[in-house]
């Protein structure tokens, strides 16, 4: 019997997909993983010809004075016309920039120093004749390899009497006490408070001007998390105090002698008292020296990221490529200015940028010397007009 054919085609199964006529093609994430590593391996090397020596600009006195002023005259931009931010935040930029204390950091006068030995001599003189004075607090400045390091500063201290007399919560009989404690301890970071009395400490203390030594050695372990270490003594005072007792629960600074945060304003009282009676020597200080801290250690983290994503493998680039990085690609040319001006432009304002949302207009070049003061990143020459800049 002859074999028949069936009229009309067999009906695929149910299970079958209807995009299976179509080639199969490989997964995004492979491809996109395979292009990141040909932009990875398309990393090219700049051309070392040698380091730069200094980046003190041509005709800038070599004098530590003078260092100390070209600091902090070149620390911040002046905040453009069109900079995309309202007066509330322009205003808080502004006071931002007046209340950080006159301190410059001792690395940075080393990176503009064409002799640093010559610049460490002088620097030793001045500090004994009471010109400057020299600031360390130890533990609290990022190093180069991610941890933390003492920070050298140096403040003119003129600069600091002109900030101490302009104290409102100071009396004047403590403002004597204290310039002459400073008179006659020139090169010493401590001062006695035996000569002072109780409410004359906690005046000066509340006004920033002098800190406890305890305070000051283990300013790095506050802002970790607390061990096992410290909690020892909380653990055991359950035992050894009767219940109900501010002993059985730590005490009344548990939680600060623990790592933790809690009020300050809570244990003020507390804490002066036991910081007087523990440590008769005290720490001079600067107000507010802890938000110049805190953008010290950001701008240079933040600066190495920046290499990091230029240059993945060598964590090198160009001194404007990093530059123009660093201000958020905002073009600066006159093209740009002009289409600003008209409202044609449609790029970056400079106050959405991160320049100038967290650093306040902070300078590429201020943090650039920082940087490679402390030894974080270098600066060589490439051979074709331009330098570049190197993490290490």
């Amino acid at each position: 019997m002859p074999k028949t054919t069936a009229p009309f085609p067999r009906r695929k199964s149910s299970s079958s997909s209807p995009f299976s006529a179509y080639p199969r093609k490989k997964s995004t994430l492979s491809r996109q993983s395979s292009l990141a590593s040909k932009e990875t391996s398309t990393d090219e090397q700049l051309i070392d010809t040698g380091l730069a020596p200094s980046l003190a600009p041509p005709g800038l006195s070599q004098n530590v004075l003078s260092l100390i002023r070209y600091v902090q005259e070149n620390t911040w931009d002046p905040i453009p016309e069109i900079s995309g931010m309202n007066s509330s935040r322009i205003a808080e930029t502004l006071r931002y920039r007046e209340t950080l204390p006159p301190i410059v950091s001792l690395p940075h006068l080393y990176a503009l120093s064409v002799s640093p030995t010559e610049t460490e001599r002088e620097l030793a003189r001045l500090v004994a004749q009471g010109v400057v004075r020299k600031v360390v607090i130890p533990g609290r400045a990022v190093a180069k390899g991610g941890g933390s390091m003492p920070l050298e500063g140096v403040v003119v201290v003129e600069e600091w009497k002109t900030l101490f007399r302009e104290q409102p919560g100071v009396e004047g009989g403590v403002m004597e006490k204290y310039l002459a404690s400073m008179a006659a301890t020139p090169g010493s970071a401590t001062t006695t408070t035996t000569g002072l009395e109780r409410q004359e400490v906690q005046q000066l203390v509340c006004a920033g001007f002098l800190t406890n030594l305890t305070a000051m050695a283990s300013a790095a372990s506050l802002f970790a998390a607390p061990g096992i270490s410290t909690l020892l003594d909380l653990s055991k005072a359950g035992h050894s105090a009767p219940t109900g007792s501010l002993a059985a629960i730590g005490g009344r600074g548990a939680i600060q002698e623990s790592g933790g945060g809690g009020s300050a304003l809570a244990t003020r009282d507390y804490r002066l008292s036991t910081a007087n009676a523990m440590s008769p020597e005290m720490t001079f200080s600067l107000p507010n020296t802890g938000a110049y801290l805190k953008l010290l250690s950001s701008a240079r983290l933040h600066l190495l990221h920046l290499l990091k994503q230029l240059s993945p493998r060598y964590k090198e680039a160009t001194r404007h490529l990093l530059k123009e990085k660093w201000e958020g690609n905002v073009l600066g040319d006159t093209a740009s200015v002009a289409k600003r001006a008209r409202g044609e432009w449609n790029g970056v304002l400079p106050g959405k940028t991160k320049r100038w949302r967290d650093f306040h207009g902070l300078r590429f070049e201020w943090v650039l010397e920082e940087c490679v003061g402390c030894g974080m990143v270098e600066v060589f020459e490439t051979g074709m007009g331009v330098m570049g800049v190197r993490g290490r």
